[in-house]
């Protein structure tokens, strides 16, 4: 082994244009952001509620700065655990209805936490075959025998279950909204499947809190599910505009995570500024309801208007809207020429998603207007005809 088999390996990316390059944001999150020094309309970010600049959860941050200072100097179970990190726990368990939750310092943490403390040898975790890393990640790191499913196919994980043998515990994972696809969970159909077969359902709500729901509570409010059987965890970073994550569920189930998750033992708390920030913004969510309608609005607009061009586009009912290119290189042709265009899409290449599925991942958020999102249909448009030559491809 050499320094210099990095510099072959980081050639072999670059060849197969999957070298990634940070772009350096100036200013806050917003609809039109400065990327790389220059002025763009840009479709990236999961602050799907325009929430990350809210002046009430930018004055609770500065208040809570004055009180707390800036560090937690420790880990939640040493001297870390302050008064915000608290009243915070008890208003997200309060928000998404279940009896306790319990405060990570990221959903990447928080999900390799979960699952190590609740899965070990001679256990069992079904997941889809879609799934976010993290809970990759986690299920490969407890030492569970780890058996993922295709894609939302209930039939195949139903097989898996009744050929599981052991008296070992069963956890079935999955995300609620799929992060690079966009869709929902059959939720309520593995739910039943966790009752029959005696498994816990672990949801990873991330893209979902604050989008999904009638009031915008999440996953378990879109589908009105209750049961001991949810552990349930989402993300603070994405509609809640902060930082951080949280697992919820019963009691006994979120008492053992405090208790063994080393993800959460093992780590500095986060400084309680976020905290106090993210009450306000849980206030916020509740109070300003025309912020999820006015996103509703655009997410419908945005899937209508584009199914008349790509007639092929997956369905997708949240904030995250694929748009299937194949390739790598015209993936990122159509990157490069928005970006001409003063336009910030992302483009998503494998190993984020499978070989030959390498997209555009146009995130909406609330604080984008119709016309941002007119203009993106537009620009998209006289682009597959440039770069594909035929208007109204139907993209796979």
């Amino acid at each position: 082994m050499s320094v210099h088999d990095f510099s072959l390996q980081l050639s072999e990316l670059a060849q197969a244009d999957q070298l990634r390059a940070r772009r350096i944001i100036d200013g806050p999150q917003d609809a039109s952001m400065l990327v790389d020094g220059k002025r763009v309309m840009a479709y990236a970010s999961n602050d799907y509620l325009g929430l990350a600049n809210h002046p009430k959860v930018v004055e609770a941050a500065m208040r809570a700065l004055k009180r707390y200072g800036l560090g937690a100097g420790a880990s939640h179970m040493v001297s870390g655990h302050m008064r915000a990190h608290h009243e915070l726990e008890e208003k997200l368990a309060d928000y998404v209805g279940l009896p306790k939750a319990l405060l990570f310092s990221s959903g990447y943490m928080a999900n390799m936490g979960i699952l190590t403390a609740l899965a070990g040898r001679g256990d069992t975790i079904f997941a889809d075959k879609l799934n976010h890393a993290c809970l990759n990640d986690g299920a490969l790191l407890s030492r569970a025998n780890f058996k993922r499913y295709p894609h939302c196919n209930l039939v195949k994980l139903e097989a898996m279950l009744t050929e599981s043998k052991g008296t070992g515990r069963k956890l079935i994972v999955t995300d609620a909204v799929f992060s690079m696809d966009g869709d929902i969970a059959p939720l309520p159909e593995l739910l039943k499947l966790a009752e029959a077969y005696d498994a816990l359902l672990v949801i990873d709500d991330a893209h979902g809190f604050g989008v999904l729901g009638y009031r915008g509570k999440g996953a378990l409010e879109h589908f009105n599910l209750k049961s001991d059987r949810i552990v349930y965890m989402a993300t603070l970073g994405k509609a809640a505009g902060g930082y951080g994550a949280f697992v919820a569920g019963c009691e006994d189930i979120v008492e053992w995570i405090l208790q063994s998750a080393r993800t959460y033992i093992f780590t500095t708390a986060t400084p309680p500024a976020i905290a106090a920030a993210m009450q306000a913004s849980l206030e916020v969510m509740q109070e300003d309801r025309e912020r999820l309608k006015h996103l509703r609005m655009l997410i419908d607009f945005f899937g209508d208007s584009l199914k008349l061009q790509f007639a092929k586009l997956p369905y997708s009912q949240t904030a995250i809207q694929p748009i299937m290119i194949g390739d790598n290189a015209t993936t990122m042709a159509f990157t490069d020429a928005l970006r001409e265009r003063h336009m910030f899409v992302p483009a998503i290449r494998p190993p984020t998603v499978p070989k030959g599925t390498s997209r555009l991942r146009v995130s909406i958020t609330a604080s984008h207007s119709a016309d941002d999102l007119f203009d993106l249909i537009t620009a998209l448009t006289d682009l597959d005809v440039e770069l594909i030559g035929n208007a109204g491809h139907h993209h796979q």
